[in-house]
């Protein structure tokens, strides 16, 4: 942050004196946010105008604060460092506003539906200055922005005290309400998340700031905490795979600490604003990677003591949580479109009535239908705490069972209400967006079977998933007998058919779809495979796993914000691997394909990691 301006307020009538004291101190705190100058404006647009074309050129934001602002400090320093390094606005809870906040964008709200109101501070990002070029005679600053298609970042007040003022009276009281608060405890409050989960909401984060806190003083980065979480899962999947009663609980306590740990990082980046794109992609990564360890060590340990089927149960696991999670990527994706791009009010059907349902459940913080609407979708912490209780007192596959029961169950739930929502939001977003790198097509779609053409890209990758999915379940049955070599071709080449639309624009209300289905075909896929040349459970396993965290790279770095890299992979997508994996179980080669696969994609996963994030932000 370089710049900071300060502009009227607007219809004060505050002593000479305490206007100037009042300007002062907003001028200290936005210098102590980061601001290198600060320039008192007061009511001039062409200047506003003038330093908004300056900074665009320098491709550097511009925090705007209102001169009557009395805020604590700590609120400018957050609007300042916002992480996404998108626009971002202060705002007040408060139904009667005239802005909405909603999945922590600030929108337009229609007459009634109000939930905030403009706090008087505002960073705007450099892509946005163009709209704050025109919109800088507006007093109603934010709301202006938002009408020319700014979608801000909301930085609520919630726990300290942001007020514009506009009499000695309200100056007084406005100063009182900022020092009744311990602007440090309130900071630390503030770094956990305002809504989370059930399981981390009363089992973590009653006690992690304590943790926070004490990561803080002895100087520890997020990245660091991070790593210690890593471990602790690491400690965690080995002692699932002792499996003696002692060892199961170690490994359920060990796992809840890790996930403690998983929590503080987050809070700690918030407390001490110590962002970067790294630390972002890492804490998703190595969400994934820990969980994944944890599957691993509980079938491991489940075949130590002579259980069967649990490493079908793993890969059944790390499977579903696969394509369950770029579900919940590309929806989010999804209702962030929607909501830069609000429906109109007069929208209608069940899409519509269950948003309408969900908003008001939401609305309604700690009811028993608020917090079941948010156990029952099997978020981290309940996962996470499901595997530990479970292990601690049965055994690994037991576990496994339990999560891929429930996660059945949440995946059915979710896929059904958001693609009842998504058709009711009118919008579409993989084709704003890199699609072939989204869908992780390689050099035989690009170059091939993209130009040959096709329609409907959900249904050829919805085919492909289901054709997958058949074969798989018919090898279990017995109804297929291996090789089933003329079974595997045709669904191979079904599978490949999803390559056919790729250059289709993908404009489909449920194409968010795609990518989840393109990952279910490839996957089922290469279980299919596994069964048909008696590939090892474990082998099977480290494939998906290496499959999974290529998949989970992309996502990661699109939610982050991160650069999306120099892909030394980008020939070697699904298509590849489909054709590769195809050929060499035919030739009786299973296992092999299945190895040198997870050695290449694995290996090159790592080295795209090393190549991308070395001399990184790693904070």
């Amino acid at each position: 942050m370089t710049l900071a301006v300060l502009t009227a307020g607007g219809g004060t009538a505050l002593a000479p004196a305490d206007a100037t004291q009042l300007a002062s101190d907003l001028a200290a705190a936005l210098h102590a946010a980061g601001a290198v100058e600060v320039e008192r404006l007061g009511s001039d647009p062409a200047r506003l105008r003038e330093l908004a074309r300056r900074a665009h050129d320098a491709n550097e934001p511009v925090l705007i604060c209102a001169d009557n602002l009395v805020a604590h400090p700590s609120l400018l320093w957050m609007l300042a460092t916002e992480p996404s390094g998108r626009t971002t606005a202060l705002i007040v809870a408060d139904p009667s506003g005239d802005l909405r906040a909603d999945r922590g964008q600030v929108t337009a709200a229609a007459e009634g539906d109000g939930t905030a109101r403009f706090a008087g501070a505002i960073r705007v990002a450099a892509a946005d200055l163009p709209a704050l070029d025109k919109v800088a005679d507006r007093e109603d600053l934010l709301p202006a922005l938002v009408e020319e298609g700014v979608v801000p970042i909301a930085t609520p007040v919630r726990l300290l005290h942001a007020e514009q003022v506009h009499t000695e009276p309200e100056l007084a009281r406005a100063r009182a309400a900022v020092a009744a608060v311990d602007e440090d405890k309130a900071r630390l409050r503030l770094a956990v998340k305002e809504k989370d989960d059930f399981f981390t909401t009363y089992a973590v984060s009653t006690w992690s700031p304590i943790v926070t806190r004490a990561a803080a003083r002895a100087r520890l980065t997020p990245t660091g905490v991070t790593w210690l979480s890593v471990l602790l899962a690491v400690l965690a999947g080995l002692a699932f795979w002792q499996a003696s009663r002692p060892a199961m609980i170690a490994g359920g306590l060990l796992l809840y600490l890790g996930f403690v740990l998983d929590c503080v990082d987050g809070q700690l980046a918030r407390y001490t604003r110590t962002f970067g794109a790294f630390g972002g992609w890492l804490d998703t990564m190595a969400d994934r990677g820990k969980e994944y360890a944890a599957y691993a060590g509980l079938a491991a340990g489940a075949e130590r003591i002579g259980l069967p089927y649990a490493w079908p149960l793993a890969i059944t696991a790390i499977l579903l949580q696969t394509v369950r999670h770029m579900t919940d990527a590309w929806y989010g994706q999804l209702h962030d479109e929607a909501a830069a791009r609000p429906v109109a009010a007069a929208a209608k059907g069940v899409g519509a009535r269950l948003s309408a349902a969900s908003t008001r459940v939401q609305g309604d913080t700690g009811s028993v239908a608020y917090w079941l609407k948010r156990i029952v979708v099997f978020p981290i912490g309940e996962r996470w705490a499901l595997i530990a209780v479970v292990a601690a007192f049965t055994t690994g596959r037991t576990a496994l069972a339990a999560v891929v029961a429930w996660g059945l169950l949440a995946f059915a739930y979710t896929l059904a209400l958001r693609s009842l929502r998504s058709l009711s939001m009118r919008v579409s977003v993989l084709d704003k967006r890199d699609k072939a790198a989204s869908r992780d097509d390689g050099v035989l779609v690009r170059k091939v079977l993209a130009k040959l053409g096709g329609p409907m890209p959900l249904a050829f990758a919805a085919l492909g998933a289901v054709a997958s999915l058949a074969l798989t379940v018919a090898l279990l049955a017995g109804w297929a007998e291996p090789p089933a070599r003329l079974e595997l071709i045709v669904t191979a080449v079904l599978v490949l058919a999803a390559g056919l639309p790729a250059g289709n624009g993908h404009r489909g209300p449920l194409d968010w779809l795609v990518p989840a289905f393109l990952r279910a075909g490839e996957y089922l896929l290469v279980v299919a495979a596994g069964l048909i040349g008696s590939v090892p459970t474990p082998v099977v396993f480290l494939l998906l796993l290496a499959l999974a965290m290529r998949h989970y790279d992309a996502v990661a770095r699109m939610e982050k914000s991160a650069p999306a890299g120099r892909r030394l992979d980008s020939a070697l997508g699904w298509d590849v691997r489909v054709v590769v994996l195809t050929v060499l179980t035919l030739l009786g080669r299973a296992t092999l394909a299945e190895v040198l696969l997870a050695v290449v994609v694995g290996g090159l996963f790592l080295i795209n990691a090393v190549v991308d994030w070395r001399g990184g932000n790693r904070t």
